[in-house]
């Protein structure tokens, strides 16, 4: 049983197959978004590029299709709280960064530039196969840095659309930021390409669909069941007991309670900050540190942990280094620890 299937708040909204729940981006709180990103591509000079977009199961373009899929769960707030329950729901600056993202495939595909011999003698081979798992080179400056991790390392394609998406992002400061950097002529590139197109229509003006919320029979709580990776095993295989002993006190009977505060309360105080800075630096899925930092909180309370409260900067600076090896240990490895 997973974890949501026991909240009776969520109870009414697990049998529902989503095509009957009547939802549409128009009107929809995921609608400003779209408009916000309309407007940044309109003031980059780019007149009749203006991507399609649709909800359906997660973000994405459909294979060379200049248009781009929203997941469904933004188009209702009671989804969306389903959504943080599960897997940490997106705030409105992640948002944005997932949909420059999509209009960059969507840029490349609409322009037919993956075709061209600059794109790919800058870019790599658009056929070049695409691995869900892939070892980046941390802090390679031939690429920029956009979504969470090293994902423009993943595929010429994910490659340019980051590209596009600094470059696309207003304030970005990409020709100051990347002074320097490998990933400054393909920044370069996305400019002189943007203005040569500004004023032509896309080769390919609309795109063809992938599945959509109207034609998704699944329920709610069978969608959730199919997505949601089960990595359990993950978690259930650390022994932290020694580092977390190491970390934090665990306090003597006689020793003032005024002093300290239980480590559990201090790392649910900063779990999302946490979460944040070691998704954003691992690349790790942000639901599965999410679920390492809770664990750990739940240890650190049956262990009755605690911390100095001089020492509280120090032990959130410890434990956030803790977590970021843990974390490449796993993006590296495919496990947190090694026997």
């Amino acid at each position: 049983m997973h974890p949501f299937e026991k909240d009776p708040v969520h109870q009414e909204l697990l049998g529902k197959p989503i095509k009957d729940l009547g939802l549409r981006l128009e009107g929809s709180p995921i609608e400003k978004f779209v408009h916000q990103l309309h407007r940044e591509i309109e003031r980059k000079g780019l007149k009749h590029f203006r991507p399609m977009c649709y909800l359906t199961d997660e973000w994405g373009c459909p294979n060379q299709e200049p248009v781009i899929g929203v997941p469904f769960y933004l188009a209702d707030p009671k989804l969306a709280a389903l959504e943080k329950a599960m897997n940490d729901l997106e705030d409105e600056h992640e948002i944005m960064m997932y949909l420059r993202h999509e209009a960059g495939h969507a840029f490349n595909y609409a322009y037919e530039l993956y075709r061209t011999d600059e794109w790919k003698a800058l870019f790599g081979p658009f056929r070049r196969p695409y691995r869900e798992r892939y070892r980046p080179v941390p802090f390679s400056r031939r690429y920029v840095r956009h979504i969470a991790g090293w994902y423009a390392q993943k595929h010429p394609d994910e490659d340019f659309a980051e590209t596009f998406a600094v470059w696309l992002t207003p304030r970005s400061s990409w020709r100051r930021r990347y002074k320097g950097w490998g990933a400054l002529r393909k920044l370069r590139y996305v400019d002189r390409i943007a203005r040569k197109v500004a004023d032509l229509p896309p080769v390919r003006p609309l795109g063809e669909t992938d599945v959509t919320v109207e034609q998704m029979e699944v329920t709610i709580g069978e969608f959730y069941r199919e997505t949601t990776p089960d990595e359990s095993h993950a978690i259930a295989e650390l022994a932290l007991d020694t580092d977390l002993t190491d970390i934090f006190i665990r306090p003597s009977p006689r020793r003032r309670r005024d002093g300290i505060r239980p480590a559990g309360e201090l790392l649910a105080e900063h779990r999302k900050d946490i979460t944040d800075k070691v998704t954003y630096w691992t690349g790790v899925r942000r639901p599965l540190v999410k679920r390492l930092i809770e664990s750990i909180e739940g240890r650190v309370g049956e262990l009755k942990l605690a911390v100095p409260k001089d020492r509280e900067a120090a032990a959130v600076v410890e434990i956030t280094a803790y977590l970021t090896t843990l974390a490449m240990n796993y993006l590296t490895r495919g496990r947190f620890t090694q026997p």
